[in-house]
């Protein structure tokens, strides 16, 4: 009886929320906020966190995915979220409230938390960096992990899709023990994302959709000769001039399958034409559509009771994941390192035009390109994540008021290694294209018959003949491996304190204040070959960068009115917090909330918050790469904005911010030679630079304000209902600026200031070089509404039914690159939809239960495939679409899921599920982010099945 008493008499626990580090009864909170449990993760039928929260209605397309092959960078095979399409290196991912690892340039991979060890996601839909400092911009997910167990849990998953690809796994065994003295949990987990191919469906066996199979096509596998031109090095096309454009005899199709002539005998070759289909190549045949991946975690956590009302509680985790990544072989030409040109050497056995064919003395080098099916190119990015954290903490109090205080430290650790293959060793490729001769045995040997070249040391290469000409012993001689190492450490030291000052009539004061010391550093190093320029694989050079920051923050909470008239509750929240940065200086940010409830049933809240991110150390110290860039050229007379806007087409002819001036009826050409044959455009001639870093850089700065409310009728047991209206916006953005928006910028909005790194060919207009880097470039701004519905119906005799729903509406998402420029508005343009909204209806009868739901997604404007035509443009006027003027209406996508779950008599669950039951196939879409295909990368391919099976013991 008096373990009873005391345990009616206990008080209410008090915890911590995210967006607040004052701890407290009370869980409605100022900011928004969506939770999804650990039950509602398992339902959706997705086996990575990343996954599941790409899904959100209020998530973006998100920076990096498993679509993007033609992605380089050390984030490949990670999962990343951008949070209302500000971009994931603006959202704070927390896990139990800790900054969680960050790459170089400031990603966080949520593939590396096992979704096994959660037990739910809190996602902060507002900004919050007064309380968690830098990054905090767009909102916070925090990620809480299960605290403890008694016993184990085993849970097996297997998925794929209808097609037989796309094989998903998920093996994962926790086990925990103790008490409220000591308690230990450890778990771990494997999982596995298959790989799809191109192949397997129509509407992706080529680049730009079935209605286009010709169009996109790229360079082909045969030989293409021309003479070296004298004036600069590149092919001599000019029958005027005394040159050719020369193209190799074979069978097949662009499919790579046939066989090549002789392509010694000058007969062989026939004038190239980009209007040969045959002669092209589908390079998307050998490119992932979505990469493989896999991943392992180790997972420990602990807690023991220490007197003094003390604790002590530590967590480590180790990840490790591994990433694939193919695409097609390399477009070679002589050209492809303009400070490493190689040519077919006058003096090589394989030359049609050489001296050992034409006669001594009459030979001359050829200019060649051809792509290098028989390599294609694979990284293999092997990734390494470590976090350990520790913490005391203790409770006392003051005057009979609750405190706490913690003391931490935290270890975040990414490393890896990414090694790649399928580039061609410039150095070997020029001996292998060298001088070489038939000796006396009738083996084709590298050097002369009076100099001649050891065969170990040298193997020379019919790159002319095409892939039924090459030998294992020539494409393992040019071929060559690249290695990258990359890695970043955060290291943090905080203190926290937190309690209530004293009472009011409504309430405690709340007071929060703590200081933290944080140190980054990390590294992107190419192996020196790469960094050299000898190799097709794109150079670069390495990224080395370090700051320090100290932070101190103050949150205060009071409570001004409880139980009045008209004011049930109003209280405020107001925090402030300070940084100092090593690199760049101070920074100060702070917020102001309220509370308000007229009754008890309506709370209306809002918030006033300035935010920031820092420059990470990619953008400040990036050492940058080369790039081939896919964009359409404004000036195209027939695709490009020149094509419908006098402005533009002036800037171009007469020349604008210094770039030489385009030739009349101008046309951007493509490597497979001809002009761009869609408003898609294609991927520059050329490699461009990317990627500098910017040492001068300073943080942006954001203004984040929130208001809505809550209606929880009385009359209506288990409704709610949540709108909350938002607008961001952030002033001096950083951002990786692409070469579209370089070109755009120069030539449609006339910022003469973006001209300075162009380039164009003379004779032809085309653009020869572009360098693009890291700036603090104006301005952006999103506004708009989160509709939050749940209502979980009173039990029937047919069972227990609930409703959910979160809509997300955006009104505004544009950028400007400086207060003289106009806004571009992207909202509606593909992939801002106006509309996303995730609805699911809820189940459950003795041990059955069910869930079906349904996404869907607004029309969005794409990119006309031709705008005077009318082809796949049923807007051709329109002038509102951030990429020009004309665009393609897509109509809105409504996709289902549906799982079903029964829970046995011995402590077990399965869950059986299939998402896009209605098969709904994927749009094709011209701005697409996928590389090998032109569709909506953001749709399942067609229906994906899966089982899951837990068992407790």
């Amino acid at each position: 009886m008096t373990a009873a008493i005391a345990q009616e008499v206990a008080a209410p626990q008090r915890v911590e929320v995210t967006g607040s580090r004052i701890r407290q009864v009370d869980l409605e909170t100022a900011q928004p906020i969506q939770i999804l449990n650990q039950e509602q993760i398992q339902k959706t039928g997705l086996v990575t966190v990343g996954d599941v929260l790409n899904n959100l209605s209020s998530a973006g397309a998100p920076d990096f995915s498993r679509s993007g092959s033609l992605t380089s960078n050390t984030e490949a095979g990670g999962q990343y979220v951008s949070l209302r399409n500000l971009g994931a290196n603006r959202l704070l991912v927390l896990v139990d409230g800790k900054r969680w690892t960050q790459t170089v340039a400031g990603y966080t991979d949520l593939s590396t938390i096992p979704s096994a060890m959660i037990e739910r996601m809190e996602i902060l839909k507002d900004g919050a960096s007064s309380i968690y400092g830098s990054d905090a911009i767009a909102g916070v997910i925090n990620i809480i992990l299960k605290k403890n167990m008694q016993g184990g849990q085993l849970s097996i998953y297997n998925g794929q899709n209808e097609k037989n690809d796309g094989k998903n796994k998920d093996y994962s065994l926790t086990y925990g023990a103790g008490d409220d003295k000591a308690s230990l949990m450890f778990g771990l987990s494997h999982t596995e994302q298959g790989r799809v191919g191109t192949q397997t469906r129509d509407i992706t066996r080529f680049q730009n959709g079935p209605a286009h199979p010709f169009d996109g096509l790229g360079a082909g596998p045969w030989g293409r000769i021309a003479p070296v031109n004298p004036a600069n090095g590149g092919a001599l096309t000019s029958a005027a001039a005394g040159g050719f454009n020369r193209y190799l005899n074979h069978t097949g199709s662009f499919d790579g399958s046939g066989v090549g002539a002789d392509s010694r005998n000058p007969a062989n070759y026939h004038t190239n034409s980009s209007a040969i289909q045959e002669d092209k190549y589908n390079s998307t045949q050998d490119m992932d559509l979505l990469s493989p991946n896999k991943l392992d975690t180790l997972f420990v956590k602990g807690e023991i009771a220490l007197p003094k009302d003390m604790r002590l509680k530590t967590t480590a985790m180790y990840s490790q994941r591994q990433s694939l990544r193919q695409i097609a072989g390399y477009p070679l030409q002589s050209t492809s390192q303009n400070n490493y040109k190689v040519y077919v050497d006058k003096d090589s056995y394989y030359n049609p035009y050489g001296n050992q064919v034409a006669g001594a003395g009459l030979g001359q080098d050829l200019f060649f390109q051809r792509r290098t099916i028989e390599l294609p190119r694979v990284t293999d990015n092997e990734n390494r994540t470590l976090h350990i954290d520790a913490a005391l903490e203790g409770d006392f109090t003051v005057r009979d008021l609750p405190w706490n205080w913690s003391v931490g430290y935290n270890h975040n650790k990414v490393s890896g290694t990414a090694t790649d293959t399928g580039n061609i060793n410039l150095l070997n490729l020029k001996q292998a294209l060298g001088p070489s001769f038939m000796n006396a045995s009738g083996v084709v040997q590298c050097g002369t018959a009076a100099n001649p070249i050891g065969l170990a040391s040298c193997t020379p290469f019919n790159i002319l003949g095409g892939p039924s000409a090459s030998t294992p012993e020539a494409l393992a001689f040019v071929n060559t491996t690249g290695t990258k190492t990359y890695g970043s450490t955060i290291n943090s030291a905080v203190a926290d304190l937190a309690g209530e000052l004293f009472q009011l009539p409504a309430g405690a004061v709340g007071l929060a204040v703590g200081l933290e010391h944080r140190e980054v550093k990390g590294s992107d190093v190419p192996d020196q070959f790469s960094q050299s320029g000898y190799s097709t694989n794109l150079s670069g050079q390495a990224t080395y960068g370090r700051y320090t920051v100290r932070e101190a923050y103050a949150e205060l909470n009071i409570p001004v009115l409880k139980a009045q008239p008209f004011a049930e509750l109003l209280s405020f929240n107001l925090a402030t917090r300070h940084s100092d940065y090593s690199n760049f200086g101070v920074t100060n940010n702070s917020k102001a909330s309220f509370m308000y409830k007229p009754v008890k049933d309506v709370l209306f809240r809002g918030t006033w918050a300035e935010g920031f991110r820092a420059p990470t150390l990619d953008d400040i110290a990036g050492g940058g790469s080369q790039s081939f860039d896919t964009f359409t050229d404004p000036c195209d007379t027939r695709f490009g904005e020149a094509a419908r806007n006098p402005a533009v087409q002036a800037r171009c002819a007469t020349g604008f911010g210094g770039v030489t001036g385009t030739p009349v009826n101008y046309r951007q050409l493509q490597q497979a030679g001809g002009a761009i044959t869609s408003a898609s455009g294609t991927q520059s001639l050329v490699a461009f630079n990317s990627g500098a870093g910017n040492e001068f850089l300073t943080p942006e700065t954001a203004v984040t304000k929130t208001i809505g409310f809550v209606y929880s009728p009385s009359f209506v047991p288990g409704l709610s209902v949540g709108l909350d209206w938002y607008n961001i916006k952030i002033d001096n953005r950083i951002t990786a600026i692409g070469a579209e928006y370089v070109v755009d910028e120069c030539y449609i909005q006339g910022n003469a200031n973006f001209c300075n790194s162009l380039r164009r060919d003379p004779a032809n207009g085309n653009l020869t070089a572009l360098s693009r880097g890291n700036a603090n470039l104006g301005e952006m701004e999103t506004e708009g509404l989160d509709l939050a519905i749940s209502y979980r119906l009173p039990r029937t005799a047919y069972g227990q039914f609930g409703f959910r729903n979160e809509t997300s509406y955006t009104d505004k998402f544009r950028t400007r690159s400086g207060a003289d420029q106009d806004w571009a508005e992207y909202v509606g343009d593909y992939f801002y939809n106006r509309v996303k909204s995730n609805t699911s209806i809820d189940w459950s009868l003795g041990n059955w239960n069910a869930t079906w739901g349904f996404r869907y997604y607004s029309p969005v404007k794409d990119q006309c495939w031709d705008v005077e035509a009318l082809i796949e443009c049923n807007m051709p006027n329109v002038e509102t679409a951030s990429f020009g003027t004309g665009a393609n209406k897509l109509g809105s996508v409504t996709i289902h899921d549906l799982s079903v779950g029964y829970k046995t008599s011995w402590d077990g669950r399965f869950l059986f599920g299939i998402n896009n039951v209605f098969d709904k196939s994927p749009r094709i879409v011209y701005s697409s982010q996928a590389s090998a295909s032109k569709i909506d990368a953001d749709q399942l391919l067609d229906r994906f099945f899966y089982v899951r099976y837990t068992q407790n013991f």
